[in-house]
């Protein structure tokens, strides 16, 4: 029978410390955010509906997203034992240069109504924690400011090819001239996807006050502060705006463009291009066989073609295919550090990640990007270390099963 007593003040101090508040809203905010996931619900506490739903979205049904996603749940794991793992090295060379970490920051448009600090936040962001900075066509920060957020770090540009080719060929130019090491060349966007969040929000560029907007941003009046108190939105390519952004993307795109476009790029850019928004076996052989540096395996994020192939899915093949020729870069879907890892150990030189910066931004500025690159780089290293891989090219494909959901239907001859 245990002997009960009075507490002793003393030993309950001992036991029992008293956690010291923070005064700093935002830090308090973002120290609770223990994943992506938990940033994603701060954002969308904190965002206009409008905004937030054009981040989250994707095409039609956003099956392509959900399923890539779900591609990465659908991972097993396989961990060696008795191996030391007290440190672990996470750097990686991509497309010509170092990263502190196995995944950048991919290109996003219209970032700074997602936050004010835009563009500008996650440029500094990377450049802080050692990996790639990627800005879009279709960025609110100009080439020269993101150069000057991230001086010492890697930036690449994100190009469409637009129906004026004089506007692609003057990005081309400007990126070369700022210092930008990467270009990548997009391929997946010859019209816009139908993002059907955006309607029915009746999301602009700029945004429209209507009811249901002043209705929606009653509660975040600090988002319309930030949005009316700083400078006007500066767009990378776009000299005039107005309208959707699929209007915005149908009336820039040029729906023709082809091989001959690329070689164009190609020779006008002195680094290194990459083909973003590869889908198929064969596009990437083409490519290998024409000597491009590399490719990103992409489906726009689920944002253009609804029931796309699911990148992670197709990675294991493209590599087997060309990954000696080339490198082979993924994106879509990536909400963890886990699948960061299970990328790298099927094939992958490098990731990108594009919703889960942004969820971070919305969350909390510069802080909020901050987080959730420590976020995904914590459970880098803690995969690695539960799986007793001391460097990423300890990673291979038996460390990995993808298990299987949609399997082709096998077709009668």
């Amino acid at each position: 029978m245990v002997k009960r007593q009075l507490p002793n003040p003393r030993e309950v101090f001992e036991l029992v410390q008293f956690k010291r508040p923070s005064l700093d809203a935002r830090a308090r905010r973002l120290a609770g955010a223990l994943t992506i996931e938990d940033l994603r619900a701060i954002a969308k506490r904190r965002t206009p509906a409008a905004a937030f739903d054009y981040t989250d979205g994707a095409a039609e049904g956003e099956l392509s997203l959900t399923r890539a996603r779900q591609a990465f749940r659908d991972v097993e794991f396989h961990p060696s034992i008795l191996r030391d793992v007290s440190t672990v090295d996470t750097t990686r060379t991509a497309f010509g240069g170092p990263s502190a970490l196995p995944f950048g920051i991919a290109p996003t448009g219209f970032t700074r109504l997602m936050h004010t600090e835009g563009e500008s936040a996650g440029a500094a962001a990377a450049g802080a924690a050692g990996i790639p900075f990627t800005l879009s066509t279709l960025g609110t920060t100009s080439i020269e400011d993101v150069k000057a957020a991230n001086p010492n770090g890697r930036n690449w540009f994100q190009l469409y090819v637009m129906k004026q080719r004089e506007i692609s060929y003057g990005l081309v130019e400007r990126a070369a001239a700022a210092g930008f090491d990467t270009l990548f060349f997009t391929v997946d966007t010859p019209v816009a996807g139908a993002r059907l969040r955006d309607t029915r929000n009746g999301f602009s560029i700029p945004p429209q006050l209507t009811i249901r907007t002043v209705a929606n941003a009653v509660p975040r009046p600090w988002w319309w502060v930030d949005f009316l108190t700083t400078p006007k939105l500066e767009f990378a390519s776009l000299s005039s705006t107005g309208g959707t952004v699929g209007e915005l993307l149908d009336s820039a795109m040029d729906p023709s463009i082809n091989y001959d476009d690329l070689a164009t790029i190609r020779g006008m850019w002195p680094g290194t291009i990459v083909v973003k928004g590869v889908q198929t076996v064969p596009d990437a052989v083409r490519l290998a066989d024409l000597g491009v540096d590399g490719i990103v395996l992409s489906n726009h994020g689920g944002r253009q073609l609804d029931r796309a192939p699911v990148p992670f899915h197709l990675l294991p093949e493209v590599v087997r295919e060309v990954g000696n020729d080339l490198e082979v870069t993924i994106d879509t879907g990536i909400m963890n550090g886990a699948d960061i890892v299970a990328a790298v150990a099927l094939g992958a030189r490098f990731t990108l990640v594009g919703r889960a910066y942004l969820y971070g931004l919305m969350a909390g500025g510069r802080q909020g990007v901050d987080r959730a690159i420590t976020i995904l780089a914590d459970q880098v290293r803690r995969t690695m270390q539960l799986l007793q891989v001391t460097s990423l090219d300890e990673l291979g494909p038996h460390h990995v099963t993808q298990l299987q959901r949609l399997v082709p239907r096998r077709l009668e001859s």
